[in-house]
C-alpha cells in the first residue's frame, strides 16, 4: 500500500508539473494578445473541460504531458513563392500544417497570432514552460535543503568502540586488545561535542579535524550529555588508519588504500538532516542543472548502453530512467521499512525526485528540435539575427522564420522520443535500477 502511495504522489507532483509548464506558455501568450484556443493537461480523451471566452481548459485521459494551443503557430506561406502541391493536387503535409495553424484566425485577427509577435516576445512565452520548471525546481529544493536538511555527521556520537583490535576488520574484542581511548575517557554514544582541545565544534569534521590536530596528547573534551555539559580528557591512540583526501581513500598503484600513523579515539557520528543556509541553494542548483545537461548530452550514447542492458548482460546504466523507473523510485521511497527513514526523510527524497524531473523537463525542453520548446526559440533566434543581418546590410525585413517547413525532421523527432520512451519503459521492467538493491 505505501508503494502505491509514494507512486501517487509522483503522478500528482508531476501532473501539477505539467500543467504549470503549460501556465509558463499561457499566461505570457495572453499578456501579448495571442489568440489562445486549448489550454490542457494530458492527451487522448477529454476528461473534463470549460471553456471561458475564447479559450477551452480541460484534462484529458493520458497524464503524460499537456499543451497550449496558440493560433498561428506557422507563419502564412510568402506570397513570392508558390505554394507546393502533391502530384494528386492536395496539399503537403507543411501546407496542411500551415492551413490548420491558421485556421481559427478570424477577420482581422491577423495581429493575434504567434507568427506575428516580435523576436522577443516570441522567446518570453516559449521559454516560458522550460521556466517554469526551473522555477518549480528551485522552490522544491529550497524546501529540502533549507526546510528539511540534507545528511550530515554531527558533533554527537552514533558509537563508541570498546576496544582497539589489533586486526582492523574484526567485529568483535579479544581479551588482548587494548581499550579504546574514547571508552577509557567515559564517552558514551549520545554524548554531542561541544570543544575539543580547546576548540570549538559544530560538527563531524570540527571532531575530525581536532582529533587530528591535537595528535597523541591529552586533550580537554566537553560534551553535552543529558542536558548537562561534562568534561573528560581523552588522549589518542597512534594507528595505522587509511589516509582520506577529499571525502575518499587515497590509493597506491595496485589499487590498495595508503595508510599512516594517525591519531584514532574509536569514535563514531549520528547522521541527522541538517538545514542549510538559503545560499547555499543557488549553487545546487546550479550543480544540478549541470549534471541534467550533461546527461542529455551523453542521451544517445547512454541508450545505446541501456539497450544493450535490456537485451543483453550489460550493467544498467542507473543515470537514465524512464517514468516506470521513476515510478519505482517513488514506490520505494514511501515504503522503506526502517526506524531511521521517517515522513520526514520520505517527504524530503519526494520532493526532491520531482525537482529533479521538473531539471529534466526544464533541460530537454531546451534541446533546439521540434516538437520541443527548444525548437521554436531556435526558430526565434534565428530569425532576430537574420532581421538584424537584413538591416545591417540594408536589405528588406525577410519576415518571420517559416518553422513549418522543420515538419518532416519534427515526426522523425517525434518517433525517436517515442522509441526512447518505449525502450526505457522495457529497460526499467526487466532490468531496473532500485533504490534498495
Amino acid at each position: 500500500m505505501s508503494f502505491l502511495v509514494g507512486v501517487l504522489v509522483l503522478v500528482v507532483g508531476l501532473v501539477i508539473s505539467i500543467a504549470l509548464h503549460e501556465v509558463g506558455h499561457l499566461v505570457p501568450a495572453k499578456r501579448f494578445g495571442v489568440k489562445v484556443t486549448e489550454y490542457f493537461v494530458g492527451f487522448g480523451p477529454t476528461l473534463w473541460s470549460r471553456r471561458r471566452g475564447e479559450t477551452e481548459y480541460g484534462v484529458k485521459a493520458v497524464p503524460l504531458g499537456g499543451y497550449v494551443r496558440m493560433v498561428g503557430m506557422y507563419p502564412p506561406a510568402r506570397s513570392d513563392r508558390p505554394v507546393r502541391r502533391r502530384r494528386d493536387g492536395r496539399a503537403t503535409l507543411v501546407e496542411e500544417a500551415r492551413e490548420y495553424a491558421l485556421a481559427e484566425v478570424g477577420p482581422g485577427e491577423e495581429h493575434r497570432t504567434f507568427s506575428s509577435l516580435s523576436v522577443p516576445k516570441k522567446l518570453v512565452v516559449m521559454l516560458g514552460g522550460p521556466v517554469m520548471n526551473l522555477l518549480i525546481a528551485v522552490v522544491l529544493l529550497s524546501v529540502v535543503l533549507v526546510g528539511v536538511g540534507v545528511p550530515a555527521y554531527t558533533a554527537t556520537l552514533g558509537n563508541v568502540q570498546e576496544c582497539l583490535p589489533a586486526d582492523q576488520a574484526a567485529t568483535e574484542c579479544s581479551d588482548t586488545d587494548p581499550a579504546a581511548p574514547g571508552e577509557v575517557a567515559g564517552l558514551q554514544p549520545g554524548d554531542t561535542v561541544v570543544s575539543w582541545g580547546g576548540r570549538p565544534v559544530e560538527g563531524w569534521d570540527d571532531v575530525r579535524a581536532a582529533i587530528a590536530a591535537s595528535g597523541p596528547s591529552p586533550a580537554t573534551v566537553v560534551v553535552e550529555r543529558d542536558g548537562q555539559e561534562r568534561t573528560v580528557t581523552v588522549t589518542p591512540a597512534m594507528s595505522e588508519r587509511p589516509v582520506v583526501v577529499d571525502g575518499e581513500v587515497l590509493t597506491d598503484d595496485a589499487g590498495e588504500p595508503v595508510t599512516e600513523p594517525q591519531p584514532f579515539v574509536g569514535i563514531g557520528p549520528v547522521a541527522e538532516l541538517v538545514p542549510q543556509p538559503v545560499s547555499a541553494v543557488p549553487g545546487r542548483v546550479v550543480e544540478a542543472v549541470g549534471a541534467t545537461f550533461e546527461v542529455v548530452l551523453t542521451l544517445p550514447q547512454r541508450l545505446v548502453d541501456v539497450a544493450q542492458a535490456a537485451f543483453g548482460e550489460e550493467e544498467r546504466d542507473p543515470g537514465v530512467v524512464g517514468l516506470v523507473g521513476v515510478g519505482r523510485f517513488a514506490g520505494e521511497i514511501a515504503s522503506i521499512d526502517s526506524e531511521r527513514y521517517g515522513v520526514v526523510e520520505r517527504a524530503a527524497d519526494l520532493l526532491g525526485l520531482l525537482a529533479s524531473l521538473n531539471l529534466a523537463l526544464f533541460v530537454f525542453n531546451l534541446i533546439p528540435l521540434l516538437p520541443l520548446d527548444g525548437g521554436h526559440i531556435a526558430g526565434a533566434l534565428w530569425e532576430g539575427l537574420r532581421r538584424r543581418v537584413a538591416a545591417w546590410r540594408g536589405r528588406p525585413d525577410p519576415g518571420p522564420v517559416d518553422v513549418a517547413r522543420m515538419l518532416p525532421l519534427t515526426y522523425v523527432v517525434v518517433v525517436a522520443m517515442v522509441g526512447m520512451s518505449l525502450l526505457l519503459a522495457y529497460a526499467d521492467i526487466v532490468r531496473p535500477v532500485t533504490l534498495t538493491g
